[in-house]
């Protein structure tokens, strides 16, 4: 039977969804003053380089996120309420801005999620389900690409322990993420230690999570879709890459793009800064110089994939969170 949204008690008041709003705006535009020179180069680089690639890379990117909204649009058709492809897109934004701008692991975003879900009228088990069940679609596809990138490195003769630890470190936060969060399903409503309990923010986001339907996150085939939807967003994301390298006139295989894509991902995921900052930059410019890229075009071509993936993006990301806060302020 199709599931209603549910009809809530009066809603506390939750002062920490401002906090989290306003940490995220300032986040972005901290990273966008310090950064100002690099969009400035922005200009200068899309005037040199073959607008037909950068066309594909653009068109790559509408395509992660219409994978990841796919991801949470086969979990809310199969609770009985589907919504429309286009307004999941534009949650998919804002996640990624969220995710983005507060380093932590790739979980940034899933407070925005499930509060987006519920401003669209769904129940709140089926919101929490669909952030549990694409949380373990993004890490399930997200640890076999990291395999498959040390199996290519191996194959190239570049892989090194330094790569192979990374990668292990990064498989191991892979399972403990997701094993976490349906731990927390699990153990339900039971009290929390009076210290937490009094942080609103996590109080509210394990009360969620325990509400998640079991049905769901057991279902296997549900959970092989949406794992299939998170490995097409890496896909694109490679192929960005892929078509930035082109654009300046460098030929690169897509496997080089893979790799250089996956690596500095990984190294971002492992790291304290915001928006990864520098150190997705480093990595993938000296993994594809690594791989034969020059090292000027590999610098560039990371630079244009940066512009397409984070600071184009951005603009919308803020205005479409700042009309999230207010439609969660101002339920009804």
């Amino acid at each position: 039977m199709p599931q209603h949204p549910e009809r809530d008690a009066p809603r506390r008041s939750r002062p920490w969804r401002g906090w989290l709003f306003g940490l995220l705006i300032v986040a972005a535009v901290v990273a966008t003053v310090l950064h100002f020179s690099d969009l400035e180069h922005f200009a200068t680089l899309t005037r040199r380089a073959r607008p037909g690639w950068l066309v594909l890379g653009l068109l790559l990117q509408l395509a992660t996120y219409a994978g990841v909204a796919a991801g949470w649009s086969a979990v809310l058709r199969l609770a009985g309420t589907p919504r429309p492809l286009l307004r999941l897109m534009r949650i998919a934004i804002t996640k990624l801005f969220a995710d983005q701008a507060l380093p932590s692991a790739g979980m940034g975003g899933n407070v925005l999620l499930v509060e987006q879900l519920r401003a669209l009228g769904v129940a709140r088990g089926v919101a929490a389900a669909a952030l549990l069940i694409s949380m373990i679609g993004f890490y399930a596809a997200y640890a076999l690409f990291a395999l498959v990138m040390l199996v290519l490195l191996w194959l190239h003769d570049r892989a090194t322990p330094l790569m192979a630890g990374l990668v292990t470190l990064f498989l191991a936060i892979a399972i403990a993420i997701p094993a976490l969060a349906l731990w927390l399903r699990r153990r339900g409503r039971a009290p929390l230690p009076r210290r937490i309990e009094k942080i609103g923010l996590i109080r509210s986001l394990l009360d969620t999570v325990a509400q998640a339907p079991a049905a769901l996150l057991t279902d296997r085939p549900l959970l092989a879709r949406v794992t299939a939807c998170n490995s097409l967003v890496f896909l694109a994301d490679a192929g960005t890459l892929f078509a930035c390298i082109h654009a300046l006139g460098q030929p690169i295989s897509f496997g080089t793009a893979f790799i250089a894509l996956i690596m500095a991902s990984i190294v971002v995921t492992l790291g304290p800064i915001p928006l990864g900052l520098g150190t997705f930059e480093a990595t993938s410019t000296a993994t594809l110089h690594l791989l034969g890229i020059p090292l000027e075009t590999a610098f560039t071509g990371t630079l244009l994939l940066r512009m397409l993936t984070l600071w184009l993006p951005m603009l919308p990301g803020l205005f479409l969170m700042r009309g999230a806060l207010r439609s969660r302020s101002h339920p009804g």
